[in-house]
């Protein structure tokens, strides 16, 4: 089945709009304090709600699009989430805000689910560049998000942002319902089954388990960086406020660019070879990371920019390897990978307070550069790395670990 370029930015586009509402509370909490009378630290609950929600949302929603059919389950969670955020722009008070902030989380797992659909829709030699297309979309969802919301909640309201993404998602599934084709779902396993079959998938599928190994520990080393960088930008060695952290997001809006040459890179290549290379990148980055430890924003922003187009290309490689394996249990396999890989950035974050505490900004790029240490030498190790492609191993079908579907 064939897949034309405008529906693939559209889908990008939803993609972004989607990510966004998973982090857009972060830049207009002081917004949500000082309108609902309560303290900052109180509303950025709204924040670790929707993180929650979306997590939850990952293992308990994203299966179901081996279940349903696509079309029909984008609409579902496209309308539900945009009633959510409706509703949340109209809270009275903190805690209904929370949580409509975990259904929100939740319902937007639109990206996790269309990824796997446009990984059927096209062509196997275009699965790189079309999933680093879709993955631009996220990033530039993830961090032109947090700018603009920020904008539109000091020039008006911090109910703002909610009320114009409830309506952007709203205008996707009208165009969503007349451009994707109907087509019937690849799997009628049961919902519980559904659930199981992702921690199955990990203990079976050595490819899988390998994309799960390098994206957790990318993403703690990206985690880590972007969750202490604000400490140091408006700590005594610059002193900068908080619009600063913001900026520098801004400026890495300019990954969403290096992933469709990534996807083209993996598709001519190999993901191994795009891993190799992506981790020896945030070993650089951790370098150019440690030199902006006193007055020097120009290597943070030079480190930064390369760990995140590192980050983003190195998921590119994961997610082809991972669609290659199967045609019937994308979503399940994406499940699986997407689980691990916010785990690893839970721990990357956790990890990064604590050396950032203990050793300074120093120890943060210390721990990035061990993390990306790991999937190196593991690659280092496979004398003859596979090109996990479609092209390279010929798509499994309905068998997955032996098993027949």
């Amino acid at each position: 089945m064939g897949m034309s370029s405008r529906l693939v930015l559209l889908l990008a586009a939803v993609c972004g709009v989607a990510v966004g509402n998973v982090y857009f509370p972060q830049s207009i909490t002081p917004a949500v304090a000082a309108g609902l009378h309560v303290s900052v630290g109180a509303a950025a609950g709204i924040v670790t709600a929707a993180q929650a929600g979306y997590t939850a949302g990952l293992f308990l929603l994203v299966p179901l699009g081996d279940r349903i059919a696509y079309r029909r389950l984008l609409t579902i969670l496209l309308v539900v989430t945009s009633g959510a955020l409706l509703l949340a722009s109209a809270a009275p008070a903190l805690p209904p805000l929370i949580g409509l902030s975990v259904m929100i989380g939740a319902a937007t797992v639109a990206a996790p689910v269309i990824g796997p659909m446009v990984a059927g829709m096209v062509a196997p030699q275009r699965r790189g560049v079309t999933t680093g297309l879709l993955l631009s979309g996220s990033t530039g969802g993830m961090l032109l998000s947090r700018t603009f919301s920020g904008y539109l909640a000091q020039w008006s309201s911090w109910r703002v942002p909610y009320v114009c993404s409830a309506v952007l998602l709203l205008v996707f599934v009208v165009l969503l319902r007349r451009a994707l084709p109907s087509a019937p779902p690849p799997s009628r396993q049961a919902y519980p089954a559904l659930l199981l079959e992702p921690v199955r998938l990990l203990a079976r599928e050595p490819e899988l388990r390998q994309s799960c190994l390098y994206q957790a520990t990318i993403f703690a080393g990206f985690s880590a960086t972007w969750t202490c960088v604000a400490l140091l930008l408006t700590g005594p060695a610059y002193g900068y406020g908080a619009q600063a952290v913001g900026l520098l997001a801004l400026v890495n809006a300019a990954t969403m660019l290096a992933t469709p040459i990534a996807g083209r890179f993996t598709d001519r290549h190999s993901p191994a070879r795009t891993n190799l290379i992506c981790a020896t990148a945030v070993i650089a980055a951790a370098v150019l990371l440690s030199l902006g430890a006193v007055d020097g924003v120009g290597w943070l922003i030079a480190g930064t920019l390369l760990l995140d187009v590192a980050m983003q290309s190195g998921m590119v490689a994961n997610q082809v390897r991972i669609y290659a394996i199967s045609d019937t249990a994308r979503g399940r396999l994406n499940t699986a990978y997407m689980t691990c890989a916010y785990a690893g950035g839970a721990i990357g974050s956790w990890l990064g307070l604590r050396c950032y505490t203990t050793f300074g900004w120093r120890g943060v790029c210390v721990l990035v550069g061990v993390l990306a240490a790991i999937p190196l030498c593991h690659l280092a190790k496979r004398r003859h790395p596979v090109a996990v492609t479609a092209t390279s191993q010929g798509v499994r079908g309905d068998h997955i670990g032996g098993v027949s579907r």
